[in-house]
């Protein structure tokens, strides 16, 4: 399938995990185009991959909304669509994840008939489902990672293309159990009970006390189980230092989040794609998840469906129990997770409808299915 045809791809991505994803890309479509050239934004990862970077996307990947983040987000796209336009001339540019920033961008290049792919879009079956507009009038090719959004893009007419999900291919295999458990001096003899309680400030203020009061009151009833945190990479020790005020009950382990999960006899975890990885290891839990009771009501304006946990939406049903604001509380996570743990039959049940997620995901490789795509654009 090479083509000796000189083609230029242009890659925006607007955080870490963005530009994990663009790596795998570059790397399969190099396989296929081994001259194609390639710039973009991302960060140090994609530049040592031999993409010239346009902007290192640090500045992009602030969180929350402020004056100044708003500004270097519209200075940035005003450089990004001039160069585009008037200097580079990309055959392609292909987005990725980031919604706000490149669906803004995205209006600017249909304007000038740049082609454009987007990979990993934004999930617009959760919220604000309005974006699908944009998407039908300025992007050229969906290239999307869950099966259900197939239908989805067709019914508004929008080409589509399922990759699979990048998981299903990039998630380590299991960890060793009797190793992991020796290196951080877990008992081999106790089930364990991990706690992963976001990866932002605000989550922590919001849930840390109580994931450890629920499993104190865990420990207190069942002398057989051990808990341990898992430390996010991207917050201080102090972050987590202030809830547990000298605790030993916990030990806190950073940077195995997936050797981790694998290990676990039950979870305990904040919203996020954690429990999409823990079906894929097929270790049951629960989604607990509260914050600023008007932050819960805008959501629940702008939400698109009912459900909050990956693998309940991709197989549209309540695999995994959602304690969400109001339900979030220490005598309904105390309850789950013993359900879990001491319920046979409720628990072999559990792990294997936890099976049928990652069936349901297909085993295709979807950084190489998105460079197939976009080969096939270069060859037209």
């Amino acid at each position: 399938m090479e083509n000796s045809k000189f083609k230029k791809l242009f890659i925006i991505t607007g955080e870490y995990s963005g530009s994990m994803h663009a790596l795998r890309v570059v790397e399969c479509l190099k396989s296929i185009y081994p001259d194609v050239e390639i710039e973009g934004i991302g960060d140090e990862t994609l530049e040592k991959a031999g993409v010239k970077l346009f902007e290192n996307h640090s500045k992009m990947s602030a969180m929350g909304i402020s004056p100044k983040i708003i500004y270097n987000h519209l200075r940035l796209g005003k450089r990004l669509v001039d160069y585009l336009t008037k200097d580079y001339k990309p055959d392609l540019v292909l987005m990725i994840d980031y919604g706000a920033f490149n669906l803004s961008v995205s209006k600017f290049l249909k304007k000038h008939k740049i082609k454009t792919f987007y990979y990993i879009p934004p999930q617009v079956w959760a919220s604000r489902k309005w974006r699908i507009k944009t998407i039908k009038k300025n992007i050229d090719k969906v290239l999307c990672i869950f099966p259900f959004e197939v239908e989805l893009y067709k019914s508004y007419g929008i080409d589509v293309h399922y990759c699979g999900h990048p998981l299903v291919k990039q998630l380590p295999d299991k960890a060793n159990r009797d190793e992991f458990f020796e290196k951080h001096g877990l008992d081999k003899n106790k089930k364990l009970v991990s706690v992963f309680p976001g990866s932002r400030t605000f989550e922590l203020s919001y849930l840390m006390q109580l994931f450890i009061k629920s499993a104190k009151k865990l420990q207190k009833n069942h002398p057989d189980l051990q808990f341990i945190i898992s430390h996010a990479p991207n917050l201080s020790e102090e972050n987590y230092n202030k809830y547990l005020k000298g605790d030993d009950t916990f030990k806190i382990i950073k940077g195995e989040n997936q050797a981790l999960l694998s290990v676990s006899d039950a979870l305990i975890l904040a919203s996020g794609t954690v429990a999409l990885e823990a079906a894929l290891y097929q270790v049951p839990m629960i989604i607990s998840y509260r914050g600023p009771w008007l932050f819960y009501l805008i959501y629940l304006i702008v939400r698109c469906i009912k459900r909050v946990s990956l693998p309940n939406i991709i197989m549209d049903k309540t695999i995994v129990p959602e304690l969400i604001q109001g339900k979030a509380g220490v005598n309904n996570i105390t309850s789950e997770i013993e359900k879990i743990l001491y319920d046979e039959e409720y628990r072999q049940n559990y792990i294997s409808q936890l099976g049928e997620v990652k069936s349901k995901l297909s085993d295709k490789y979807s950084a190489q299915e998105a460079a197939k795509v976009i080969a096939e654009e270069f060859n037209k």
